[in-house]
Parts: C-alpha cells; structure tokens; sequence
C-alpha cells in the first residue's frame, strides 16, 4: 500500500517521530519524495551482518577498501538529503571515484549488496544506482530465492548472472575477489560464498534459528 501526504506539517512531525524512535534507518529520498521502509526482519538482518563480515574478510580487512552495513548514496554535492539511497551493504574500494562526505557519499558504491522484503522497490533503485556510478549490484531475491548481479555497462546496469536453486549457478565478482553460489542443505537454501583464490569459503543460513 503507498500512502501520499499532502500536509506538510503532519509530514515533518511523522519524520521527526521515526527518527526519534529510530525507524528511519531504511528510509530514503528519491527526487525529494520521502519513502518510508520498514524495519527489516530478523532474516534481512543476518544476510546483512553475514555478507557484512564476509566483505571485511574478503576486502575491509586486507586494505582493498571499506565495507558499510548500509549508508548513504547520494548524487548530489551539496544538499544530499534531497536525492540518496541506502543499499544494505556496500565497498568503496581505495581507488573508488565517489567522494566520502562523511553522512552520505558522493557518487555509487563499487559493490553494492540489496536484500528484496516485500513491497519494496529494489529494482526502481537501478537507474540511480547506474547514475551514481556504482559498479555492481548483487540482488538477493528471497520468495523464491534467487541472486542476480548486475555490472555497470555503458552508464547501465546489466543483468549479468542468476544463480537459483534449480542451476546452483556461480556469480563470479569483476569488482570484489568473491564468488556467490545459491545451493540448497536439505530443503532450505543457503548461500556459498568463496574467495577467487580457494583460500576461504563460507556458508550463509540465513534461515538458521
């Protein structure tokens, strides 16, 4: 369901609450419209810390670059809260061509994670995610369950690989030295994630109890 608000003061006192009560985390601005997202569910939320730890390993760690649990996207220099995206997990590496601004970045990831929850719009964030230079996308669908990466392509970004259940089909990272694999334990799937050189490999269970 999407709700317009007209009233400007109903508007602001609505924002000012969900900061206070620190609900505004998924929360955005596309083109001056504010788009309110729910808290994420437990679920969303391991897939973030897993993938998280799994890139400092791989990238943070190692001095290739930083890696954040969500932060600010923005392509504007000056007013950024007018304009900007939070993708659940993205790495600037030390080359990077965005700018840290310290609360937002100026200019896209190099790698970039989106965890889909329903009713959100993932997919809509590919032009702006394409616009502010952002190298690659990795999309993890989860009704049904499904990894897609997307790799920037003459200023677009391109759908370059699935991997579903059914195929167990490896996305090989250009951007990040990891690949990602959707297999299935027994009846529930799981995500294999492998550094290029077969140093380390790990296994995310974002259904564990």
């Amino acid at each position: 369901m999407t709700t317009i608000i007209n009233d400007q003061v109903l508007e602001e006192r609505l924002i000012a609450q969900r900061r206070e009560a620190g609900l505004d985390k998924y929360d955005e601005v596309w083109d001056g419209v504010y788009v309110m997202a729910p808290m994420a569910n437990n679920e969303h939320q391991r897939l973030v810390t897993d993938f998280t730890t799994i890139l400092n390993l791989a990238v943070g760690w190692p001095g290739l670059g930083r890696v954040f649990p969500g932060v600010n996207v923005s392509d504007q220099n000056d007013d950024w809260t007018t304009n900007y995206r939070c993708p659940d997990v993205a790495v600037y590496l030390k080359d990077t061509h965005a700018k840290d601004c310290g609360a937002y970045w100026y200019g896209g990831p190099d790698f970039a994670v989106e965890i889909v929850s329903p009713q959100d719009r993932v997919m809509e964030k590919l032009p702006f995610y394409a616009q502010v230079g952002t190298r690659e996308l990795l999309v993890i669908d989860r009704d049904p369950w499904e990894l897609t990466l997307f790799r920037l392509r003459n200023d677009t970004l391109q759908l370059i690989a699935k991997s579903r259940t059914d195929n167990a089909t490896p996305i090989t990272s250009d951007v990040v030295p990891l690949r990602f694999t959707l297999l299935v334990d027994k009846t529930r799937p799981v995500i294999e994630v492998a550094h290029h050189d077969g140093s380390q490999r790990w296994v995310i269970d974002p259904t564990a109890s």
